[in-house]
């Protein structure tokens, strides 16, 4: 098949193409910048476009002929960075690509979403039914890009969300590494307790979501919770990651609130200025945020069954990051 992938040169997108490329599939991938892996995924035979979710004429183009299209790409999360952009990318670059996929005749399209839109999950483990609660704007637009993929849906566009959990693995070069690299030095500071639970997702079972997602039948117009086959409290984690590495780690817990206030401050003071604060909300909400879930419908519907258990993709993830120096 010829094959459109948007976003292909993130950590997500590289490892969908490369699985894409192995199978047999001619491979165009679009994004806007080239990242760690354009040009491995250049030699494995991907045919790139530098370029914008949002040129309505280039996704016409990159969409003709193309069976299916895999639309990963996204405004993602980063401080200061202005409503605007979030909405132009991830609600209007969702819907310039839906009208070019409709009428180009693509056989199916698979939009990544986030399991973020669900906010946090009072009662878990949650489900697609669990009240849509985003608690900020990229998660906000995200769902309003489910939202216009059901619009096309209603025009004849075969579509399917996807809303995967924590990703990780090799590759990452962000999601995970922080605390890869707290755990690595033997001293991990919690906010907290360490009670509220997360649900990591192994980038593999990812990719084989998307695949299974291609063709299943009863996936038209549906949305699917992709996680791993369970999900763990965040101290939980952290233990697990320092058993994946060989280290002894020692946890110490302060007050969530004062971290959580300090924060806001942060946010504050770096608004004006070009960096990123080293402290946020967002990244504070980590240690009281529950994000666990029930993959029942993709088990049922799509045929998911996570392949990689949590230690060994730990393991994997840990691997990589010590042989190309990230710990």
């Amino acid at each position: 098949m010829r094959v459109l992938v948007t976003g292909g040169t993130g950590f997500t997108g590289s490892h969908l193409v490369r699985r894409l490329l192995k199978r047999g599939d001619a491979v165009r991938v679009l994004d806007n910048q080239p990242g760690l892996f354009a040009e491995e995924l250049k030699a494995l035979g991907a045919e790139l476009t530098l370029g914008s979710i949002t040129d309505a004429a280039l996704l016409r183009r990159l969409v003709d002929g193309c069976e299916i299209v895999h639309h990963l790409a996204a405004s993602f999360r980063q401080v200061n960075r202005p409503q605007s952009e979030y909405w132009e990318v991830n609600v209007e670059g969702t819907r310039r690509l839906c009208q070019a996929a409709l009428a180009s005749g693509v056989r199916r399209l698979v939009y990544c979403s986030t399991q973020g839109v669900h906010g946090n999950v009072d009662h878990p483990p949650g489900d697609e039914d669990t009240p849509i609660e985003p608690e900020d704007y990229y998660q906000y637009t995200k769902y309003q890009g489910e939202v216009v993929v059901n619009e096309f849906i209603e025009k004849g566009l075969e579509a399917t969300t996807l809303r995967p959990m924590a990703i990780f693995g090799p590759g990452d070069p962000a999601r995970f590494l922080m605390i890869y690299r707290r755990v690595a030095k033997g001293r991990f500071v919690m906010a907290g307790p360490g009670t509220a639970f997360y649900h990591p997702l192994y980038i593999d079972n990812l990719v084989d979501a998307f695949e299974l997602a291609e063709n299943a039948p009863a996936a038209v117009g549906r949305a699917y919770l992709i996680g791993d086959a369970e999900y763990v409290t965040i101290k939980d984690l952290v233990q697990r990651i320092s058993q994946a590495l060989g280290v002894k780690v020692r946890i110490v817990h302060v007050p969530f609130w004062p971290v959580y206030a300090v924060s806001g401050l942060c946010e504050v003071v770096f608004k004006p200025l070009p960096w990123e604060p080293p402290l946020f909300r967002r990244r504070a909400d980590w240690f009281r945020q529950n994000r666990a879930f029930k993959i029942d419908r993709a088990r049922a519907e799509l045929g998911y069954e996570p392949r990689v258990g949590l230690d060994e993709g730990l393991r994997l993830t840990g691997e990589w990051y010590r042989q190309n120096g990230y710990i």
